[in-house]
């Protein structure tokens, strides 16, 4: 067998669809399809601090047998891992944070694969060259984030240090119906959640649409409600125009729009992206407040339709804890991290051993919070 080489490759555009694919699995987010929406929508490249720059494991001339998507940061916007304090003592103390290696999916709270393998013996190998890209080039770290839990040990066996926090996903325990769901909560919170709904979609039609049955003149109209959400948590959207068309156009069936109409016209949306296993909310935006629709669009309409699709889980995005008097249970997500200069590193993982007390304590807190009868 040809000696196995590590590379760097300009855009994962650049990596062979078919040969991505197969090391991504059903996670729609390290698609070739999704990333290299980004790619070609100018959502992400040099001029947006998020330089593509996957890495590849292969053999000489042969497809690749490892990979990850990984990107030149040269800010920490879109991550939601929260390291400004981290790069702001790093430059304090006279060393230079920026540019670092994200190896994430941009913009993107889902948990996933970051770690593209055809063998998981390729795991230490493929972080090794994250790590001598870091050495070679000068970064100060790289940061792996939204870990999917198998693959945590990897990294923690490779010395990565790990993070965590914590998200609020539904998980499916066999539900039937939205109503079986409701069944296994305290009879209090089983009647907010019935007049929730009653409200977020009195005088509205609730829609969800899939693939083809998504025109342009929907994209249309959930552009305008994205801005309005992104310039009011992030200064500016993230993803421009063309990605919303590019995600139509290359993921099909994967995407699912719910909309709310009044008199036929859209007046809020939430995008949803269909997983294996998982449906993974992602943006939502309004034009016309009306109360709980949020709720209804975002969270209830999610749980309707994992049910319907047989999937397991509803991942709702970053933080909320309102999520938790819906069913959204809170669970642990992980990133990992490695830092060039000893110094630095042992400084970090002091903070990290503190926090992670601090996330424990709020993780049982929460748990004994849940709307849950007991015994459920």
């Amino acid at each position: 067998m040809s000696e196995l080489a590590a590379r760097v490759a300009g855009s994962v555009g650049a990596i062979d669809r078919a040969a991505w694919n197969a090391l991504a699995g059903d996670n729609p987010f390290v698609s070739h399809e999704f990333l290299t929406a980004l790619e070609d929508s100018g959502s992400v490249d040099a001029g947006t601090g998020w330089q593509s720059a996957p890495l590849v494991i292969s053999a000489e001339g042969g497809p690749p047998l490892a990979a990850m998507p990984a990107y030149l940061k040269g800010h920490s916007q879109g991550e939601f891992v929260f390291d400004h304090a981290w790069a702001d003592a790093y430059e304090r103390a006279g060393g230079q944070y920026y540019p670092k290696l994200q190896i994430a999916v941009p913009f993107t709270p889902a948990t996933g694969p970051r770690l593209l393998l055809s063998d998981t013996s390729l795991a230490r190998p493929l972080l090794s060259a994250a790590e001598h890209l870091c050495l070679q080039n000068g970064f100060s770290s790289a940061h792996a984030t939204f870990i999917e839990p198998d693959q945590v040990p990897l990294f923690e066996q490779a010395g990565w240090m790990l993070r965590k926090d914590i998200q609020f996903h539904w998980q499916n325990r066999d539900f039937a119906s939205f109503e079986d769901f409701l069944g296994t909560l305290t009879s209090r919170k089983r009647k907010d959640l019935r007049k929730e709904r009653a409200a977020g979609q009195q005088g509205l039609e609730i829609v969800r649409l899939r693939g083809g049955d998504i025109k342009p003149a929907h994209w249309d109209a959930f552009w305008l409600f994205y801005q309005d959400t992104g310039a009011r948590k992030w200064g500016q959207p993230y993803l421009t125009r063309d990605a919303f068309d590019l995600f139509s156009q290359r993921m099909g069936d994967r995407l699912m729009l719910v909309l709310a109409l009044e008199e036929g016209t859209p007046i809020a949306g939430a995008l949803n992206f269909i997983g294996g296993e998982a449906l993974y909310g992602r943006y939502w935006g309004c034009t016309k407040d009306v109360r709980f629709l949020h709720f209804e669009l975002c969270y209830y309409q999610a749980i309707d339709a994992a049910i319907e699709l047989g999937l397991s889980r509803v991942e709702a995005g970053a933080q909320g804890g309102h999520k938790l008097a819906r069913g959204y249970e809170p669970v642990e997500t992980v990133s990992a991290h490695w830092i060039a200069d000893p110094g630095f590193r042992e400084a970090i993982s002091d903070f990290l051993e503190r926090e992670r007390a601090g996330i424990a304590s709020d993780r049982n807190y929460l748990a004994d919070r849940l709307p849950f009868r007991r015994g459920e």
